[in-house]
């Protein structure tokens, strides 16, 4: 451990902090990074860099006899030991159950499981690195731990990763996750690695990842990916101690941090996208965040700190694309993908390391954005007490040492969850956020794919995007996505969608998102606090259609559903919640005022419902009255039937659904209910009763609209151009119109659907005089009614376009 110290003492005399990150400000701006030919590069240089990197894989500034430390350290140890004691070097493999060996190496699934194993290998060898290097976890130092890794390096480059051998399987396994792991290790075990195995390593990493993988940024080579490959190659150069690969993959960073306006990456509105047409703040998204923050942190202060201007852009994302996907700890769902159909992760496991990636990014940002971030950070951690972060039993020692410095830290008070509205009109997703509870809804589009399948993964998340809303309370219903809901939840009945019961395969539609419908409208808008959003729904491989809008307001959600019409020969339902009870609960469900039974296997239909209520959940108003089915059922599941690298023990959850049964092959069906989150029985009957507070102005398949008087509030979703109530709109769009006590009001404009090159919109409302506009208004008028006229509208990619205006 002396040579550790020593390295240490070095980094910090040698330029401060080893977590700043190489990010610049006005203040403090950085000079550019020479040309790696003017520099005169020396093994100090890279020996402080590598002191750097080895800090960032450890952790620092923690006492390994405390808590949560001194767990995690001997939890470290005891993983490391096992792969210690079963490791046993032979043809084809290093651990008699991490076959690499492929009998016919192809891109089939069998290639793919076996290049995943020889990435294991490379991890397993790492833990074991990281246990002989930390304290704490009992094999500190031991020479049988070091001796083992080296041993293993060895036999993984002559078996398969050597600059001689061919690519199988996963690319990813050979030009990611095999090169950092390794990489990683190296740096760990560098002083004992002779001259001979530095070489070869490195030559093995420029076989799979040669230059030419930076040559465009497109195809494999974009977003997160594009990280995950400078960060290889970085590592390489570091550990190598060659100054061009460095300097190459830090400038072929460039690309990821400017926004895009289509495919891959962050956009304006905060939408983060992968794979073309994949939501992914959860997955891709953090792992882009993560790499890109621990890079930057590496390279700062060194020859090739990134000065960027676009870096700015992508400290944006942290508040503008992260942060409204985090309520109280975890990460919704929705925009983890594949991911969502792991065992061992959740929501909540999937928000640990992004709270950690905030941290390290916060120390290179503003004081101010520095300050906002910890104190959020400090507040998800505080209010996430269904799965504490600093209790994870995966939480790694880096992410714990951030953690908790956060809490530690006296001066940083917990931020409170925001009350607003955003809409990412670049993945279809929308977030809705209350003092008591969030909600998010998913859908699809010609853009956004119906759900992503690959490698086994994510088998039948079919109707993911068919207006799943999710809801979570503040102080309830955090599990409700956690607690082994997706292996067991009916993937028909996902809250919030309208879906034909047709049945349909495993990877139906095609693998890694091809499953797009060919719909256009699906948007909305919004003023910040309430919204309109809205969904032409096209069933994935199924004739089923439908207009669906969602109408966020103060304290629920007002759900219209227009349109359904299917010819499948099967039954078409919209779900209006599905809520899972773990593995015993039995919540009251009242309907119309009576208690329903408790027990499983119950199931009633009713004719006229007027309202229901779950307690401790929600309560349900259906204006005017509509058939509702509840079921309670428990349902046996295992991973591996949603994702084939799961275990298939089975697991059995409790649910409580209510739904609407359209009838098989329905035409022109519609629905319309309202979600009260958190509501008590009380506070559901009296809405129900009070006939004057909600008024749905149309709900049908040209518009679906809603006025509340309370709120000043009215929203329209035109599908076709028409008028509703005050309103009229010359060609499809969604407009909200917002009156406020101050005599002013906030009519907020977009084109969902991207095709509108001419539009006018009136609202025959007396006017004195317009506020504000955005230049898109081409020309206004004022008087009796205002009239907007929009010019093209294309180019602002489904965006709200918000006027200002007083009331005469």
């Amino acid at each position: 451990m002396a040579s550790v110290l020593r390295r240490r003492a070095f980094l910090h005399a040698a330029g401060g902090t080893a977590l700043a990150l190489g990010l610049s400000h006005p203040a403090s701006a950085a000079p550019a990074a020479t040309a790696s030919g003017d520099l005169a590069t020396s093994s100090e240089e890279f020996a402080a860099l590598r002191a750097k990197w080895r800090d960032l894989v450890l952790g620092t500034g923690f006492s390994p006899t405390a808590e949560p430390f001194k767990t995690l350290l001997a939890t470290l140890g005891t993983t490391a030991r096992k792969h210690l004691s079963t490791m046993a070097p032979a043809s084809g493999s290093l651990w008699p159950d991490a076959v690499w060996a492929d009998p016919d190496p192809n891109t089939d699934a069998a290639s793919y499981a076996f290049s995943a194993k020889m990435n294991d290998s490379y991890s397993r060898l790492s833990a074991m690195a990281q246990a002989w290097a930390q304290p704490g976890t009992g094999l500190t130092g031991d020479a049988s731990v070091l001796e083992a890794v080296l041993t293993g390096l060895d036999h993984v480059n002559s078996e398969v990763f050597n600059e001689s051998t061919a690519q199988y399987g996963n690319w990813w396994n050979f030009q990611i996750g095999a090169p950092q792991a390794l990489m990683d290790t190296c740096v760990l075990v560098h002083d004992h690695l002779s001259p001979e195995q530095i070489a070869k390593f490195c030559a093995a990493v420029d076989h799979f990842v040669p230059d030419s993988v930076f040559d465009k940024y497109t195809g494999t080579s974009t977003g997160a990916n594009r990280v995950d490959l400078c960060r290889g190659v970085i590592l390489r150069g570091i550990v190598g101690e060659d100054a061009a690969k460095v300097e190459l993959a830090a400038k072929s960073l460039g690309p990821v941090f400017p926004y895009v306006t289509s495919g891959d990456g962050f956009y304006a509105d905060g939408s983060f996208v992968q794979h073309t047409s994949v939501p992914y703040i959860g997955g891709y998204g953090a792992v882009l965040h993560d790499g890109a923050g621990r890079v930057l942190a590496l390279l700062r202060g060194s020859p090739w700190e990134l000065n960027d201007p676009n870096t700015q852009l992508f400290l944006d994302t942290v508040d503008n694309a992260i942060a409204p996907f985090i309520y109280n700890g975890l990460m919704m769902d929705n925009v983890s993908s594949r991911g969502i159909s792991r065992a061992g992760g959740s929501e909540h496991t999937r928000a640990v390391g992004l709270l950690g990636t905030l941290v390290l990014i916060g120390q290179g940002a503003s004081p101010e954005e520095n300050a906002r971030w910890r104190a959020m950070v400090k507040g998800w951690i505080q209010r996430d007490t269904y799965a504490p972060p600093l209790k994870n039993p995966g939480l790694s020692l880096t992410r714990a040492a951030q953690l908790q410095s956060v809490l530690n830290d006296t001066t940083v008070k917990p931020a409170p969850e925001p009350v607003e509205h955003r809409l990412f009109h670049n993945m279809d997703r929308v977030t809705h956020r209350r003092r008591g509870w969030a909600a998010s809804v998913s859908m699809a589009s010609r853009r956004i794919t119906h759900y992503e399948n690959g490698n086994g993964e994510h088998l039948r998340g079919w109707h993911t995007g068919a207006g799943w809303l999710s809801w979570w309370g503040s102080d309830f219903g955090l599990e409700q996505y956690s607690d082994a809901y997706w292996p067991t939840v009916d993937p028909y009945r996902l809250p919030g969608i309208t879906a034909s019961r047709k049945p349909l395969a495993d990877g139906e539609g095609g693998a890694w998102g091809a499953q797009r419908p060919d719909v256009d409208w699906v948007g909305g808008t919004t003023d910040g606090e309430f919204g309109a959003t809205g969904q032409h729904l096209k069933g994935l491989s199924s004739t089923m259609n439908a207009n669906k809008s969602w109408f966020w307001l103060d304290d629920s959600i007002v759900c219209l559903g227009s349109g359904i019409t299917s010819t499948d020969g099967y039954a078409v339902e919209t779900t209006v919640d599905n809520r899972a009870l773990g593995a015993s609960g039995s919540p009251a469900l009242t309907v119309d005022g009576r208690s329903q039974p408790e027990e499983q296997g119950w199931t009633r239909s009713f004719e006229d419902a007027e309202w229901a209520h779950i307690e401790g959940h929600a309560g349900y108003v259906f204006p005017g009255g509509a058939k509702l089915s509840a079921v309670r059922e428990e349902r046996t599941g295992a991973w591996k039937d949603i994702n084939t690298g799961g275990p298939a023990d089975p697991i059995t959850r409790r649910y409580l659904t209510l739904c609407t049964d359209h009838g098989t092959d329905p035409t022109d069906a519609t629905y319309a209910y309202v979600l009260l989150p958190g509501a008590s029985a009380r506070t559901t009957a009296q809405r129900a009763c009070d006939r004057g507070w909600l008024k749905i102005l149309a709900n049908n398949g040209k518009q679906q609209g809603v006025r509340v008087a309370k709120l000043g509030l009215t929203a329209v979703n035109f599908w076709a151009a028409g008028t509703v109530d005050k309103v009229t709109a010359s060609a499809p769009a969604s407009v909200l119109i917002r009156e406020h006590r101050d005599g002013t009001a906030t009519v907020v404009v977009s084109d969902p659907a991207r095709l509108a090159t001419d539009l006018h919109v009136t609202w025959n409302k007396r006017i004195s005089r317009v506020l504000s506009k955005p230049s898109t208004v081409t020309s206004v008028s004022t008087g009796p009614s205002l009239k907007l006229s929009f010019g093209d509208l294309t180019g602002a990619y489904g965006a709200p376009q918000k006027i200002k205006v007083k009331l005469a």
